[in-house]
């Protein structure tokens, strides 16, 4: 018991000193939900959303501000699909529609933006099936077109080297981007499977049919996942160009140690660009990718993939894209700080992640860890790391110009309170819309900054707010900006309000 004390003692001073650190006024702090491991299958449309609905209002409550939903785990769907059948992990049964009759995707988004969250619909680019799944729905790709996927250790794959199955999976998530209000569209990193002993990846067949001049298989892997890759990002930002496209990969690049002229991490593991034939640094350095969320899921001092080691060395190498970090909430929390083994090290992540330049946020893996507050991670980010709201980081490559900003700003008395109204400015194109605000306030003889955090009341879609009236003596000066879908924050209008 005592120490259990002293341990909570020493997080809260750890806690109330970072609350005296700046925060930064832009960070993605996301969270994965995960649908493969099963946690919905078999449950009632309305205990799902129930489900859902506290995971949201915990993740919103901890400062989380991206959503990152898997809606395609194995050439399925979340969502009404043209192409593909029901998830078995909805209903238990592939094919079958939820009862009653709902949108899990839809509904999200919906969710989501009430919160003030993005939505990034998460799909798995080519596995079809996983080990679990034992019958495919007629409507299944592979019931349709078997002879373009391989089987490897249980797995059905979309055979990457055929140019039908690329284009198919980028038609799937154009289908989404089009149809849904997506923010984000987010892959993970299963391209070729993981290696498992003994087996080889039966695509000789392709190889001699589609090789493309490559002598060698593993440059042609390479090359296919590279075509697959420009290809998504087209896809979706053809339809939409100011929808995100997001990957994470595994966290490991390269181990230096395996040669050759590939930069390579003091690491020893699974590589995404020898094993999984995902050359990661080559999409960011063409523009390909918008945000990387690489998974660091190791501690700090791990014999074969130290977390310091691997955040670093990709903060060095991926200046062209949106840096955020994967964490792994329990492996962190689990892990004693290597300075003082009395705390975990969320701290000690938190300040790598804050302080190394090019890292712009972090995504939790996974939603129901934080939710359960393991080892008091939600704490934490309700207190100390998440404490304040935070914008999206910038994408200027997709647009860099601000809306205009908000028109008529006043406060009103309202029968159920004073009120802080303003109007949305007019845009000439949909890229220049107003989509969410920033609100901030500051007291009698304040400096009005912007840039920092500590001013901003929240950020909404609303075009109103509810102010907190005591007894009129006070008088604040409030300030609205607004915000495009990317982000892009507009000037100010201000309106000074006695409270």
């Amino acid at each position: 018991m005592k120490r259990i004390l002293f341990s909570l003692t020493l997080f809260l001073s750890a806690a109330w000193l970072l609350a005296q650190v700046p925060q930064p006024k832009r960070e993605f702090r996301g969270a994965w939900i995960q649908a493969v491991n099963g946690q919905f299958q078999g449950m009632t449309p309305d205990a799902m959303r129930q489900n859902l609905t506290h995971q949201l209002d915990e993740l919103r409550a901890c400062g989380i501000n991206v959503i990152i939903f898997q809606v395609r785990p194995e050439c399925d769907a979340l969502y009404a699909s043209p192409y593909e059948p029901w998830s078995r992990f909805l209903s238990g049964k592939q094919g079958e529609a939820p009862s009653p009759y709902w949108d899990p995707l839809q509904w999200m988004i919906e969710q989501c933006h009430n919160r003030g969250m993005e939505l990034h619909a998460w799909i798995n680019p080519f596995r079809a099936k996983t080990k679990g799944t034992k019958d495919l729905a007629p409507l299944h790709p592979y019931m349709q077109h078997p002879d373009r996927f391989f089987n490897y250790d249980g797995l059905y794959i979309l055979d990457p080297g055929i140019p039908q199955n690329r284009e198919y999976t980028c038609r799937v998530a154009a289908d989404i981007v089009r149809r849904y209000d997506v923010d984000g569209l987010h892959i993970d990193d299963y391209f070729y499977p993981y290696p498992a002993a003994g087996q080889k990846i039966p695509d000789e067949e392709t190889f001699r049919r589609y090789h493309n001049g490559f002598p060698d298989v593993e440059d042609w892997r390479r090359y296919n996942v590279n075509v697959f890759i420009q290809a998504l990002n087209d896809s979706i930002h053809n339809v939409k160009p100011w929808v995100k496209f997001g990957v994470s990969p595994f966290g490991i690049y390269h181990n230096a140690k395996s040669g050759s002229s590939i930069p390579g991490s003091n690491t020893a593991g699974l590589q995404n660009y020898d094993d999984l034939y995902a050359d990661i640094l080559f999409w960011v350095e063409k523009g390909w990718v918008d945000y990387l969320v690489p998974q660091i899921y190791w501690e700090i001092g791990h014999k074969t993939a130290d977390y310091e080691t691997l955040i670093q060395w990709w903060a060095r190498h991926t200046s062209n894209s949106v840096l955020v970090i994967g964490q792994d909430v329990e492996r962190t929390v689990k892990a004693p700080d290597l300075e003082n083994p009395q705390i975990n090290q969320m701290p000690a992540k938190y300040r790598l992640q804050r302080t190394l330049r090019g890292v712009q946020g972090s995504c939790q893996w996974y939603s129901a860890a934080v939710v359960r507050n393991e080892g008091g991670y939600a704490t934490a980010l309700k207190q100390a790391y998440h404490r304040t709201p935070a914008l999206q980081p910038r994408m200027p490559h997709l647009d860099n110009k601000p809306p205009k900003k908000p028109s008529h700003l006043k406060a009103m008395w309202m029968p159920d309170g004073y009120y802080l109204f303003w109007t949305a400015p007019k845009a000439k194109t949909l890229m220049d819309e107003a989509k969410s605000y920033v609100v901030y306030r500051f007291a009698p003889g304040q400096k009005r900054n912007l840039e920092n955090a500590d001013n901003i009341v929240c950020i909404t879609r609303e075009k109103m707010l509810k102010l907190p009236y005591h007894n009129g003596r006070t008088k604040y000066t409030y300030v609205v900006t607004a915000l495009d879908r990317l982000q892009n924050e507009s000037k100010g209008a201000k309106v000074k309000v006695k409270l």
